[in-house]
């Protein structure tokens, strides 16, 4: 497996590309991450900070956090477009306080746990979730959750149960977890009037 540059993989904004869901897809239109990717030319905040100022990310800004950060992160709005954007403005927090090293680090091992979620009880439609409760969640409330999982698999159940019942469970558990400390891994949709 290729070593992965984990400063490639954080966003200007303070997203952690390497857990969301489309830089985890196997699909051609999987996202290479901000630094890396095509959105680098269209992102306002990526311009800004890196373009122009020549910051990695927001963190570094004097104005932090200023409009153009707050509108591309959809603050006020009530739905979300994407859930892991609740994430940008407390990791840029994060970093601001600890350091970008010591939020990576983190970031690294968070990015470990959603792929081997992926790799291990994926049945083609969680890969969202894993990423988001990986982004969410404590990373010890993420590995407490995978061990109690394998603790209860045998062997037996392990080749007798198929891949979909496996994710279900697994979807499951995380989903109990995060409740557990008041965390909603559900995506707000929005709201039609009728």
């Amino acid at each position: 497996m290729e070593s992965i540059d984990e400063r490639s993989l954080i966003g200007s904004c303070g997203l952690y590309c390497g857990l969301c869901p489309r830089y985890q897809s196997s699909a051609p239109s999987r996202c290479q991450g901000c630094q890396l990717g095509t959105t680098r030319s269209y992102c306002s905040v990526y311009r800004c900070c890196v373009t122009k100022h020549k910051f990695l990310t927001c963190a570094e800004c004097p104005q932090y956090p200023c409009g153009k950060l707050l509108r591309a992160l959809r603050i006020d709005r009530k739905e979300d477009s994407f859930l892991t954007h609740k994430q940008a403005l407390p990791n840029l927090d994060e970093i601001r306080r600890d350091g970008l090293s010591s939020f990576l680090e983190e970031q690294h091992k968070c990015r470990l746990l959603a792929e081997y979620l992926i790799a291990n009880y994926n049945a083609g439609r969680s890969v969202t979730l894993y990423c988001t409760a990986c982004t969410l969640l404590p990373s010890r409330t993420v590995e407490r959750t995978i061990s109690r999982m394998e603790r209860s698999l045998d062997e037996l159940s392990k080749r007798t149960k198929g891949r979909k019942e496996l994710a279900k469970e697994m979807r499951q558990l995380l989903k109990a977890a995060a409740s557990d400390v008041h965390i909603d891994l559900a995506l707000r949709r929005k709201t039609t009037r009728s």
